[in-house]
């Protein structure tokens, strides 16, 4: 009895830490603040040695309530959107790809990460997804996420700046995720999160890689996206479920040291470094190609956060149809692709390379 209290006070003292960091970084306009601030937050209060910990039920609650959030993003004109753009699309899987394999090239090579950790930090995703796919399979969860999250810091700030300097800035302009509630939504939201739900865990019940956030995500994008529902999560659902599955991240920075930190630190701007090249090639050759804006390309493409760059879509003025078209197309990419090839390319035959793991053993998944 004593021993289920220290974990519900664990539990508690995690999410306070989660919602602190969460709100200071969303309520300043810190893009991708409230799952960043709230990773920082979590992950701070680990390396002082507090006992940071989210169940693995609470866990998974919150990769269906993801997958959920993220599928609304769909409407009818963003599939529109995406059959309007056939090439720039295709140039945007292509340089995926690339951009993915020279990012895991580059780990491996230079830093030494074990090919599945590589992979993964490389993987320009979102970062919630990604961090699920690296939880699943067990692979070095400190160092994708800093890896991951420093990169979408660079592109959340760095961008602004970039397109500011060349002449192609704007006012920075605040945007929620989820929706307003009403009780009259009640119903469709209802059926929205049961349809999504059955799904997620059918899904994971025939042992489908990413099958909860993968099975409701998929089921969302295709009610949102037919026009059949229209309801959305409610804001404060979003943001708390987004503050929550940051805490996951956060607590796995339990006793890194600060010199191994520092050299995550450095894989982080190595990688991005990459990263940028190789989108900077792909996004100069299709503007060569087509009559597309160079600022609409440049978020298009980004390595970054989705609403951080739908962020800076509004704000700049571009065509927010063609920039969720493209980093929606990404998402499903990464999501659709990155489990297969976990699975069968790099869990199966490459099993021998595990040995070079440079973090420090992992807690259990189940802790």
């Amino acid at each position: 009895m004593f021993d289920r209290l220290l974990s519900f006070r664990d539990v508690g003292e995690t999410m306070m830490f989660a919602c602190l960091g969460g709100l200071l970084f969303g309520l300043i306009g810190v893009p991708a603040g409230y799952l960043s601030g709230s990773i920082l937050g979590v992950a701070c209060a680990a390396l002082a040695g507090r006992p940071m910990r989210v169940p693995v039920p609470m866990m998974q609650v919150l990769l269906v309530l993801i997958g959920i959030s993220l599928g609304a993003v769909v409407t009818p004109e963003t599939l529109r959107g995406m059959a309007t753009y056939p090439v720039s699309i295709g140039v945007l899987i292509v340089a995926t790809a690339v951009i993915s394999f020279v990012g895991t090239a580059y780990l491996r090579a230079v830093h030494r990460f074990d090919l599945l950790t590589a992979y993964l930090a490389a993987t320009p995703g979102g970062l919630s997804q990604v961090m699920a796919l690296a939880i699943e399979f067990k692979a070095d969860v400190r160092a994708i996420v800093i890896v991951q999250t420093v990169r979408v810091v660079i592109v959340a700030i760095g961008f602004p700046l970039l397109l500011s300097a060349i002449g192609l800035g704007g006012e920075t302009v605040q945007r929620t995720i989820g929706g307003t509630f009403e009780i009259s939504d009640l119903g469709e939201l209802a059926v929205l999160i049961a349809a999504c739900t059955i799904v997620a865990i059918l899904a994971y019940k025939v042992r489908f890689p990413g099958g909860l956030l993968f099975g409701a995500m998929l089921t969302s994008a295709a009610l949102h996206g037919s026009g059949i529902l229209h309801v959305v999560m409610p804001w404060w659902v979003a943001y708390t479920v987004m503050m929550f599955f940051g805490a996951v991240a956060g607590s796995r920075f339990a006793g890194t040291p600060v010199q191994l930190l520092l050299r995550f630190v450095g894989a982080a701007f190595g990688s991005f470094a990459t990263a940028l090249v190789i989108t900077a090639i792909f996004a100069g050759l299709l503007v060569q190609l087509l009559p597309l804006p160079l600022a609409e390309v440049m978020i298009a493409y980004a390595p970054g956060a989705v609403d951080a760059m739908l962020l800076l879509a509004l704000a700049l003025n571009l065509d927010p149809v063609y920039v969720g078209a493209h980093h929606l197309t990404r998402i499903f990419l990464v999501m659709a692709t990155t489990p297969l090839i976990v699975r069968h390319r790099i869990s199966g035959p490459v099993q021998p390379d595990a040995p070079e793991k440079p973090a420090t053993p992992q807690r259990p998944f189940e802790d």
